[in-house]
């Protein structure tokens, strides 16, 4: 009789296995550090992930898929693994990470439109992002949140949730219908303490971290030209005194290059056109140029271009450049001279002094000048 007390376990069902993941996950705060409970976790989470991917030997059973995914979001589970990413251990953190991340991915039959986890999370549970992007606090936790959150922000509706979210830790996410993309934020929300996890976390928390944020500004355009004219003192100023003059090399070079990007790309155009008009943002610029690392120099040479080729430019940046005109026709043609084999460079470089030799004797108001 012993052969029945032998048999293979049956195989758990997606249901099953979405509703006891949830059900261990909501015990895991409380008894944290528990080997039993997070042994029975990580147990779940690679059965769920064999259905998501498969193995080497056999392929994911597209009904097993589908079946997950309705469990998942049927349970809430999405919340659940984003909330708890940070207490589990590090294989169950990877299941996490593979899981997430597919099911964001996930569209049934090639259907239209965004994945139906993006829509579920936009419109009913915002909070799976705001989790993932506070899972930054824990660098053990950030690296798999990173991975999961670059899948995400590929989409503008997640995009907007992350800049318009000023929400404390345990109150509801902010839902896109309530945005008011015109008012101006406090700086207290999830997207400005990317400018924290950029600046004071390890290296590779920093580039993750860094990686998002570029990803947001760039891949997003209508959305977040918006957003800066909304919020452009407290971007800028921020900027600045925490990007531009960070301790990390890697985050200072990086942040110079993508404000370059920012002030080229057409549909920053008004921001553009505000920026170079400050006499004090040409001041910033004008100091990377001597900075004794010639990256920073060199990325440092494309923001203040912008600057020198706007043919509006303000009284202030028109003195400046006036009072320095010497300086800088010497400075120029001597500048990073040994990048002998960038034509373009060279050429850019020939135009600014150009330009610089154009420049009146005294500023002209560009007011008055346009309408001469």
């Amino acid at each position: 009789m012993a052969f029945l007390f032998n048999r293979s376990a049956r195989p758990r069902s997606p249901s099953d296995l979405a509703r006891t993941t949830k059900d261990l996950l909501s015990r895991l705060w409380d008894n944290s550090g528990s080997p039993k409970l997070e042994d029975d976790i990580a147990k779940q989470l690679s059965q769920m992930k064999l259905i998501t991917q498969g193995t080497p030997e056999v392929d994911s059973a597209p009904a097993a898929v589908r079946s997950l995914f309705d469990s998942v979001i049927r349970e809430d589970l999405l919340f659940q693994l984003a909330h708890s990413i940070r207490q589990l251990p590090f294989e169950a953190r990877k299941d996490t990470q593979t899981i997430v991340t597919h099911i964001l991915r996930y569209k049934p039959n090639d259907s239209p439109g965004d994945p139906p986890a993006i829509n579920y999370i936009v419109h009913q549970r915002p909070e799976v992002i705001i989790e993932l992007c506070r899972g930054f606090e824990d660098p053990q936790s950030a690296l798999c949140c990173a991975s999961i959150l670059k899948e995400a922000v590929k989409f503008d509706v997640i995009a907007a949730l992350i800049l318009y979210d000023q929400s404390e830790e345990h109150e509801p996410a902010v839902r896109l219908k309530d945005i008011n993309a015109e008012e101006p934020q406090s700086g207290d929300g999830i997207f400005w303490k990317l400018f924290e996890w950029i600046d004071k976390g390890s290296f590779e928390v920093s580039a993750d971290a860094f990686t998002i944020f570029r990803d947001l500004l760039t891949r997003h355009k209508t959305l977040v030209a918006t957003y800066l004219s909304a919020n452009y003192s407290l971007f800028f100023d921020r900027y600045h005194k925490i990007l531009m003059q960070s301790d990390s090399y890697v985050t200072k070079r990086q942040s110079i290059k993508l404000l370059g990007e920012i002030l080229l790309d057409r549909t920053n155009y008004n921001v553009m056109t505000e920026y170079v008009d400050s006499g004090e943002h040409l001041k910033t610029c004008m100091k990377l140029l001597r900075d004794d690392r010639k990256m920073v120099q060199y990325e440092g040479f494309h923001v203040f271009k912008v600057f020198v080729a706007n043919p509006n430019k303000s009284v202030a940046v028109q003195r400046i450049l006036i009072n320095n005109r010497d300086r800088l026709l010497k400075f120029l043609p001597k500048f990073l001279e040994d990048r002998t084999d960038d034509d373009q460079f060279t050429d850019e470089k020939a135009f600014l002094v150009r330009q610089i030799e154009l420049l009146p004797n005294e500023p002209i108001d560009p007011g008055y000048a346009s309408t001469s």
